[in-house]
């Protein structure tokens, strides 16, 4: 669903990413990881033409940059870091706002438009704040509009850079857990994730970068390594295995 080919950025005078070429299988979950500073952000700006790259970045097999923005918005729904939650919007509202890629020419949202955006505050336990205006949130309940407006564009392709930010541990299980009910339906997702056990446990593949490279690509018994974390993260760490699942402990020094 997702191919990256030899792709660069330049960001000013720093490169931001160095030749990385990655796949994303349709129904998949491919997580990045690494150090601050190693690429990952700039990596999911790229899959959705936030940024210029070099190289190629197929979607369903076809250049990105061969379809027209809302064609991509219909595809890759993107949940940044830092989204823009202009305070003054209500909840519903907000969410709504992930159907505009499917409006026609007069923007007016419809009856289907209106169920999407109310399943989608359903599964993330929201209806109750649907009045609420988002300057009266939380930083967690916040995240999760934002995830719930990216539910409500129904796109095939799930981008998500830092889903768990400011998440309690029962919510970023809440929210991980309906990320990955969803590829049932064929939802391919590609995240960026400082929490190496949960990637490691909700991933299918993790892609190490560091300096803009990729370093290490394969499952979390293969790339989460005592040698990997301590080479690119600098970490004294313990890797405990446990029924296929791996679990990262930091050791003090």
């Amino acid at each position: 669903m997702i191919e990256l080919r030899d792709v660069s950025v330049r960001l000013g005078a720093t490169q931001a990413l160095r030749g990385i070429s990655f796949t994303a299988e349709r129904g998949s979950w491919v997580s990045l990881i690494g150090p601050n500073g190693a690429g990952k952000t700039t990596a999911i700006r790229a899959l959705c033409g936030l940024v210029s790259y070099e190289g190629e970045v197929l979607v369903d097999g076809v250049d990105a940059r061969a379809r027209g923005r809302r064609e991509l918005a219909r595809l890759c729904a993107f949940v940044p870091q830092l989204p823009e939650t202009p305070p003054e919007l209500t909840v519903a509202e907000f969410v709504l706002l992930g159907r505009t890629p499917h409006l026609g020419y007069f923007g007016v949202e419809g009856d289907a438009d209106r169920t999407a955006a109310e399943r989608a505050l359903e599964r993330l336990d929201l209806l109750a704040f649907a009045p609420r205006p988002l300057g009266s949130l939380s930083g967690g309940e916040l995240q999760r509009v934002v995830l719930a407006r990216a539910l409500a564009q129904e796109a095939p392709v799930l981008l998500l850079d830092e889903p768990t930010t400011a998440l309690d541990l029962g919510r970023q299980q809440q929210v991980l857990e309906l990320v990955d009910s969803l590829r049932g339906d064929d939802l391919t997702v590609v995240s960026t994730m400082h929490d190496l056990t949960l990637a490691g446990q909700y991933a299918d593949r993790l892609v190490l970068l560091d300096t803009g490279a990729v370093v290490a690509e394969g499952s979390a018994a293969e790339v989460l390594s005592a040698p990997n974390l301590a080479a690119y993260y600098g970490a004294s760490v313990r890797i405990i295995e446990d029924d296929d699942r791996v679990f990262v402990l930091p050791l003090r020094r």
